[in-house]
């Protein structure tokens, strides 16, 4: 395992300074080192790293969702209000729909299996949007009319809306009857379960450090962040422990805690651990980028036609039309909502994680599923993260501008 921890940081920064050098973003680098070193080309991943990716690739997740929680202001979420709902479901609903009105007629599946399709790729990717999210409100880049916080709350959320389809929509599939209408009830509730357990988590947290601090127990920022990870893994693991009984969103809950410890602890203090997990996070997105570049198995893009990029492409307007209605109404201008649209269209970890399901269930689509989730990230992971890197200047305004 450690050979293979060493061609995974050694690699996959080497390729993501060249990719920076060559002005595109890093993550281009850190996935094609995942393809190239993953099973499918030069297989010199240990099987025991392979093993726990998911559960590599979920801590990654967690320090940069800690980070983001730290850095969101809440007063200018607030301010945003209706478009963060909607951005949760709207647009993963608008690509759904996408799928299921025209995979039938360029790939030939049916309509359950291209709502199955649909699920797998519906979602937007928080590992590449939240870390950008998280840069533009540090500059003050488009903070003012609150679309980071915008667009990093929606992608939050918009996970847990898709999986709960995906669930719903492969039991339709393998002829398990219609959907449960208690799954969708739950997506409401593991939101509010998610952020109320986390925010109890948060104020715990708070008033420990608060009460180490008056009786003279100094205790170090690294310290704190040790702690921290420590209760954002316990939180994950309520998710688990009590599925089947109450729905918990494990990230948000993770999101919220973090917001509530900045709103409770000193501006110094919360400004210091989010400068920690910022310097974890450096070593945290090689791993999970790369981890993903390895779930990926490129053999099945060879397969793939024209009419899986055409599909993913016309999935990805409904996508923009669906984030461009959530829009209305607001006083964003048309190059702020351009650049939330580009926000919206980068895939990778949820289809590195479910897009291989519908296969392993033995679905006659698996196969084809599983190509258009590889091509998916393949396209959309770097065309979003370059779009987002190089239009944000152009379509935001500036921490300069009043």
């Amino acid at each position: 395992m450690l050979t293979s921890l060493a061609f995974v940081f050694l690699a996959g920064l080497a390729a993501a300074a060249i990719c920076q050098q060559l002005h595109l973003p890093r993550i281009i680098g850190m996935l094609a080192v995942g393809v190239v070193l993953g099973p499918c080309a030069l297989n010199v991943l240990d099987d025991s790293i392979l093993s726990i990716s998911a559960d590599l690739r979920q801590m990654a997740l967690i320090i940069i969702l800690l980070k983001a929680g730290l850095s969101l202001n809440l007063a200018d979420l607030k301010k945003v209000g209706r478009p963060a709902v909607m951005m949760s479901f709207v647009p993963a609903s608008f690509e759904i729909a996408a799928y299921v009105l025209l995979a039938p007629v360029l790939l030939g599946l049916s309509l359950a299996e291209a709502a199955v399709m649909g699920a797998v790729m519906a979602a937007v990717s928080p590992a590449v949007v939240v870390p950008r999210m998280v840069r533009l409100m540090e500059e003050g880049w488009g903070t003012k009319q609150g679309i980071p916080q915008m667009v990093m709350a929606g992608a939050s959320c918009d996970d847990i809306f898709v999986i709960v389809l995906f669930s719903a929509f492969l039991g339709m599939a393998q002829g398990r009857g219609g959907a449960d209408l208690a799954a969708f009830a739950s997506i409401p509730v593991s939101i509010v379960c998610g952020v109320a357990l986390g925010a109890a988590a948060g104020w715990v947290l708070s008033a420990f450090f608060e009460t180490a601090y008056a009786h003279a127990h100094m205790m170090r920022n690294s310290m704190k962040v040790i702690v921290v990870l420590g209760v954002s893994f316990l939180l994950m693991a309520v998710e688990d422990w009590l599925e089947g009984t109450l729905p918990v969103s494990g990230l948000l809950a993770v999101v919220s805690m973090a917001c509530v410890l900045k709103l409770r602890c000193a501006p110094g203090v919360s400004m210091r651990l989010s400068q920690k997990f910022g310097k974890l996070w450096l070593a945290a997105e090689v791993i999970l980028f790369v981890l993903v570049g390895a779930a990926v198995d490129v053999r099945y893009t060879l397969g793939a036609g024209l009419g899986v990029i055409a599909m993913i492409a016309l999935a990805l307007v409904f996508r923009a039309v669906g984030v461009t209605l959530c829009l209305a109404g607001t006083a964003l201008s048309r190059k702020e909502r351009l650049f939330c649209v580009i926000a919206y269209l980068p895939k990778a970890t949820v289809q590195a994680a479910i897009g291989s399901v519908p296969l392993a269930a033995g679905l006659a689509c698996g196969q084809l599923v599983l190509s258009v989730a590889v091509v998916g990230i393949l396209l959309t992971a770097p065309l979003g993260a370059l779009g987002m890197d190089l239009t944000y200047q152009k379509l935001l305004q500036g921490p300069q501008k009043k």
